[in-house]
């Protein structure tokens, strides 16, 4: 596993990190099987554990905790987020700082997130939606700052809406954001437009969560995939968002080098990006960390065939479905 410095808190982090979402929202979970496959995480080099209490509503931090207490003398860096209040997801514009993130609601979930973790200090506490009108609001920039001040926290995050990665750079530039977390792929480059220059400049660690589209860059969807009853998935494919991402995953099929999967493709053009600090795959089995891991070997894609994925930008905007 290859390093990567956590923008300017220093921090060393594998640039494979591990996504819990899926540990605990999504169907077809295996408990020995979610604990197999952290523990070979760890013992591959995996250091960087992002969860979230929304997460099956504090499920995934608790099994975050039961492994860093498993792991008690390795230093392992756990990031978490606070749901919005009104229970939301995405934010929508209008939506008030007041009804989604008021400093007694901060205060209680990072209380929450401490307890599920075991921890007496969460390395990285992001707020779960957010609009960049909030941005020069003091309310939850003291809240922050006390959580600081007084050892709860140690950094603060953003994750940034699905394909809206420009609505946190005024929120950036307050200087009391130490991370983001965003959607960066094959398909999203959205990013390196505005925001990947903006936190460059300020030195700000970039998670990039959704390696794979939800899936579609695993190239294992067909446009007649379905999932069980309550899976998040139904909600997002939606029939005429399955039948494009199909379409342009198979696209991408001709570009693959031999020898190589599709994920790790996707994998691999990401970490051609050198704002990203980490990325987040969710990995639910022993064999998808082994394979997601062996991307970070350090070794780079043919400039020829990364500039043949650049062209594969799908520019998306906000939709009833997008969550």
């Amino acid at each position: 596993m290859q390093e990567r410095v956590f923008g300017r808190l220093g921090w060393s982090v594998g640039e494979i990190g591990y996504g819990m979402w899926g540990l605990a929202g999504w169907t077809g979970n295996d408990d020995a099987e979610t604990a197999a496959a952290l523990e070979r995480s760890v013992q591959l080099g995996c250091n960087f554990f992002d969860t979230a209490w929304g997460y099956g509503e504090g499920l995934s931090e608790r099994i975050l905790g039961a492994l860093l207490k498993r792991h008690a003398g390795k230093r392992l860096f756990a990031a978490t987020k606070i749901p919005p209040k009104n229970f939301q997801w995405p934010s929508q514009r209008g939506f008030k700082l007041e009804d989604c993130f008021p400093p007694d609601h901060i205060r209680e979930y990072t209380e929450k997130s401490l307890d599920n973790l075991g921890v007496e200090t969460i390395d990285l506490q992001q707020f779960h939606v957010w609009e960049d009108d909030w941005a020069d609001d003091e309310s939850w920039q003291r809240a922050v700052d006390d959580l600081k001040s007084q050892g709860m926290i140690r950094a603060v995050g953003v994750s940034v809406n699905r394909w809206e990665p420009a609505n946190v750079l005024r929120t950036l530039r307050t200087g009391l954001v130490d991370a983001v977390q965003v959607i960066y792929n094959i398909f999203d480059q959205a990013p390196e437009d505005e925001l990947f220059p903006l936190c460059r400049e300020l030195n700000i660690a970039v998670i990039a969560r959704v390696p794979f589209d939800e899936g579609t860059l695993t190239g294992t969807l067909t446009k007649e995939t379905t999932w069980p009853e309550g899976d998040w998935r139904n909600t997002y494919f939606v029939p005429e968002n399955l039948a494009q991402s199909v379409d342009r995953a198979e696209a991408l099929r001709p570009l693959i080098p031999a020898g190589m999967t599709m994920p790790e493709m996707a994998l691999r053009f990401i970490l051609e990006e050198p704002t990203v600090s980490t990325i987040i795959p969710g990995m639910r089995k022993v064999r998808h960390v082994e394979a997601n891991i062996a991307a970070s070997d350090g070794q780079r894609l043919p400039p020829d065939l990364v500039k043949q994925l650049r062209n594969h930008r799908w520019d998306r905007t906000p939709t009833s479905w997008s969550q």
